[in-house]
């Protein structure tokens, strides 16, 4: 692509000299290297399409309300209903990225599964208030929002209600190429399933992101690009994740969950100190 740019910028410059001098050779010369520059450009293109495929994009539709979710003192319980924690009451409110921090088996996938219930159906979660104008963008740690039996071509262009020209084009640029847009989801690497769900989350357009450990089966250049996207938009979310480099970008806000009780903290440095020290 490189050499395809310099030999139209030699083009346009002999382009330039035919031009005042009127010599035809010169004119002649600048169709050869333009000709060259197609020819390049054509073999080159697929591979430079490749390599750029597989873009993480966010969007943030926005809301006018400050407050999003209201938490006064919910109860956080295991599937039978023994009590992990309460929240206290807290906001949650547009602009924050907040993440939560706890040992594992403290509660955090589950406490992100109570603010997702409340948001799909209000009226089932106690003592979590919703603003009407939150639109969910949700992720688990299993991907769960994808169904492994289906194709990706089918999910987004139903799902999505997209023609499946564009359908197609979204995936190729989500890093999904065109022979596995049909087969099925199951079938897709860990980082190919992620990206789709990227994909989706992006086309169902929230204003609020909910994500337990999202970078799980990101790549780098994946886990860079959510930081970069989510930071963009300025996104409003609640995530849980290990990966500490991107808890210390992401989070403007950490909860921490400890000895059943959720409360604020300024950093995450202490908690990271204190699972150090109980590790050596």
């Amino acid at each position: 692509m490189k050499v395809a740019q310099q030999l139209r910028r030699q083009a346009a410059k002999l382009n330039n000299i035919g031009i005042n001098s009127g010599s035809d050779l010169l004119t002649v010369k600048t169709k050869q290297l333009n000709q060259r520059a197609e020819k390049l450009e054509e073999a080159a293109n697929p591979a430079h399409r490749e390599k750029s495929a597989g873009a993480i994009k966010l969007a943030n539709r926005g809301t006018h309300a400050k407050v999003l979710i209201t938490l006064d003192d919910a109860a956080v319980e295991t599937p039978d209903g023994t009590l992990l924690f309460r929240t206290g009451k807290r906001h949650i409110c547009q602009g924050d990225r907040i993440v939560l921090l706890g040992r594992n088996g403290v509660g955090k996938s589950r406490f992100v599964t109570l603010i997702r219930n409340a948001i799909v159906e209000p009226d089932t979660v106690r003592n979590v208030k919703v603003t009407p104008s939150t639109v969910l963008g949700y992720s688990d740690q299993a991907l769960s929002g994808i169904s492994g039996d289906d194709t990706p071509l089918a999910m987004v262009s139903r799902r999505h209600d997209v023609g499946e020209q564009r359908a197609r084009s979204l995936l190729a640029g989500a890093g999904v190429v065109i022979e596995m847009q049909e087969k099925k989801i199951g079938v897709l690497s860990g980082g190919q399933k992620a990206r789709l769900m990227m994909l989706a989350l992006r086309l169902a357009n929230p204003n609020f992101y909910l994500l337990d450990e999202p970078t799980n089966h990101l790549d780098i250049d994946g886990q860079e690009a959510l930081e970069a996207e989510l930071l963009a938009h300025q996104a409003s979310c609640v995530l849980a994740s290990h990966d500490r480099s991107f808890i210390r970008a992401i989070g403007n806000r950490f909860w921490l969950i400890d000895k059943r009780k959720l409360t604020e903290v300024e950093d995450p440095e202490e908690f990271f100190r204190s699972v150090a020290e109980t590790a050596g």
